[in-house]
C-alpha cells in the first residue's frame, strides 16, 4: 500500500503538502511523531474517514481496514464480552478476544466498572475481533493507559494475527515494541518518509 503526492488541510492548516509512503505488507509499523503533528489525520486517510486534496492513493483490489480510534467508544450499557460480540459472526465466542487482551475476568463488567487501561484493551479487542479478516489495521495511540508489560503482550498477540498494523506513538516504550518506525514531523509533514529500525530513533521521540 502506498500514497504518492497527497495533499490535505483542515481549511488552511495544511496537514500533508505532497506527501508520499509506502508502508510495508507485513509485521508492525508505528508513525511516531509529536502530539498534533498529523499522525492521525494520515491514518485517516489511509482508512478511507478522510479525503485528500489531490495525489494517489494505491492500494489493493477489495482493500478492507479495521480502525481503532483514540477514544475507546465503548458502548455504556453493554458488559466487555458484549461489545465484542456485536462485531463478531453470529455465534461465535468473543471470550478468547477477551482472553488475548487480559480481560477473561472481566466479561461481564460494564465499562463504566473497568479502569481506563482496561477499557482500552476491550476497545483494541473489539477491534481486532472486527478485523479478523481484514488487510491491515489502523490503530491510533492503541496503548494509551496501558502499562509496558501488557502492552508487550498486546503487540505480540497483534504480531501473531500475522496481519500488517500501523499505529501511531509518540511514547518511546510503544516505538520500542514496533517492527519498524516510520519517523515524522510536521505539520506540514516532509515530502516523503522511510520507515526505520526502532533504534535508529533517539529516546523520547
Amino acid at each position: 500500500m502506498k500514497i504518492a503526492d497527497i495533499c490535505f488541510s483542515y481549511g488552511e492548516k495544511i496537514i500533508l503538502n505532497h506527501f508520499s509512503l509506502e508502508l510495508p505488507d507485513e509485521g508492525i509499523t508505528a508513525l511516531a511523531g509529536p502530539s498534533g503533528c498529523g499522525k492521525t489525520t494520515l491514518l485517516r486517510i489511509l482508512g478511507g474517514l478522510e479525503t485528500p486534496r489531490s495525489g494517489m492513493l494505491d492500494t489493493p483490489p477489495a482493500h478492507r481496514t479495521a480502525f481503532l480510534f483514540q477514544e475507546n467508544r465503548l458502548l455504556p450499557g453493554f458488559p466487555a464480552a458484549e461489545q465484542i460480540r456485536l462485531v463478531l459472526p453470529r455465534g461465535d465466542d468473543p471470550l478468547p478476544w477477551l482472553e488475548a487482551v487480559g480481560l477473561s475476568e472481566e466479561a461481564k463488567t460494564l465499562p463504566g466498572e473497568l479502569s481506563g487501561g482496561m477499557q482500552r484493551r476491550v476497545a483494541l479487542a473489539r477491534c481486532l475481533a472486527n478485523g479478523r479478516d481484514t488487510d491491515l489495521f489502523l490503530l491510533d495511540e492503541p496503548f494509551t493507559g496501558i502499562d509496558p508489560g501488557p502492552a508487550r503482550s498486546l503487540m505480540d498477540f497483534l504480531r501473531s494475527l500475522n496481519v500488517p498494523a500501523l499505529c501511531t506513538a509518540h511514547d518511546a516504550e510503544t516505538l520500542e515494541l514496533a517492527d519498524r518506525i516510520i519517523r515524522l514531523e510536521g505539520p506540514p509533514f516532509a515530502p516523503t518518509a522511510t520507515p526505520q529500525s526502532p533504534h535508529s530513533v533517539p529516546p523520547g521521540t
